[in-house]
């Protein structure tokens, strides 16, 4: 399935919700979003409907988000479902990891390839002023259990912000005893504004990932360890952007992901479904194509097939590093 730059889509990620157990200060405000009245949200049924029509087109890696997905009812039984389609190789998630322990064994026994676990800070008291109701050790213990279920890659997404003021290099080293893959995501000023949903923060606070790694390197050397190399055999399966480091000897790697600093765009290979059922070609663009509408009416696969091919021929070359989204992250689904 190709754009119309000739890019490859094979890549279709799902917000299951709007709903989350946090409120992390650049996702949502404090008091949560508008909810999505029940008839707007796209039933599990139909998001099977939307993933087999699009495996049928050449979508062959589906991951879902939220929200928090693990709040969505019938997750398990999604999994399950997309996870036995003809075409559908790996489905994978990405979630705040406060649920895992009671539900990584079934996610996995359903079919769950791989999970992705969010975690901005390791200080406890940063954490429940970015999250504004979360404990560091709920994440933790999330980890925990992703680990001992046997996901294989665990990777840890780690927004990084320049004024929080974050200890990359302790972040770093959570990939050198364990299976941990740490990617730092440059912060990207999604929503209303640069400061949405009250964060206060802008383009001053994205630390491109080149800066970053040379900061990881020096504080890595003033400790007298050795530094970030590139990842050899340790760099773990994915279909993203991110690009592989890690210290000698570790047993797992440290990612860069660089949306604004070293953008990606030409290698992009995914469409967005949010959980209202609109087909979003770009995370940066407000453009929105209405599935949901073909998934209720009369024109069965077709309609459907066709949705997916508008959205597929609207795909922008590039972001062109616009800033600012009418929707916010909870919302389009990260």
């Amino acid at each position: 399935m190709k754009d119309g730059h000739g890019r490859t889509i094979d890549y279709l990620r799902i917000s299951l919700t709007d709903r989350c157990n946090f409120r992390c200060i650049y996702c949502m405000p404090e008091e949560g979003v508008q909810q999505l009245a029940h008839d707007d949200i796209l039933r599990i049924e139909e998001m099977e409907q939307a993933v087999r029509i699009a495996a049928g087109m050449g979508i062959r890696s589906v991951r879902l988000t939220g929200g928090e997905p693990l709040v969505r009812k019938g997750v398990v039984d999604l999994v399950r479902a997309i996870s036995h389609m003809p075409g559908i190789e790996n489905v994978s998630m990405t979630t705040n990891g406060v649920l895992l322990p009671k539900m990584a064994a079934e996610l996995k026994n359903a079919g769950l390839s791989r999970v992705n676990i969010s975690l901005d800070t390791l200080d406890p008291e940063q954490f429940r002023q970015i999250t504004r109701r979360g404990e560091l050790q709920q994440t933790l213990d999330g980890i925990e259990a992703a680990l001992a279920t046997g996901f294989n890659p665990v990777k840890i997404n780690a927004v990084t912000v320049r004024s929080l003021n974050q200890d990359y290099l302790a972040f770093a080293k959570l990939s050198i005893d364990r299976p941990l893959h740490v990617r730092f995501i440059e912060y990207m000023p999604v929503g209303e504004s640069a400061g949405s949903h009250g964060c206060g923060w802008g383009q001053e606070d994205v630390v491109p990932s080149e800066e970053l790694h040379e900061l990881i390197n020096a504080r890595a050397r003033a400790e007298g360890m050795d530094e970030l190399v590139p990842a050899g055999k340790h760099q773990p399966l994915g279909w993203g952007p991110a690009r592989y480091f890690e210290f000698p000897g570790a047993k797992g790697t440290v990612g860069f992901i660089s949306p604004l600093s070293r953008h990606f765009c030409s290698e992009c290979n995914r469409l967005r479904l949010t959980a209202d059922g609109k087909l979003r070609p770009c995370l940066f663009s407000d453009d929105e194509y209405d599935l949901r509408t073909a998934l209720r009416g009369d024109g069965g696969d077709a309609a459907v097939r066709a949705v997916f091919a508008e959205a597929l021929g609207a795909k922008p070359d590039e972001h062109h590093d616009k800033v600012g989204t009418d929707r916010g992250m909870s919302q389009i689904g990260g």
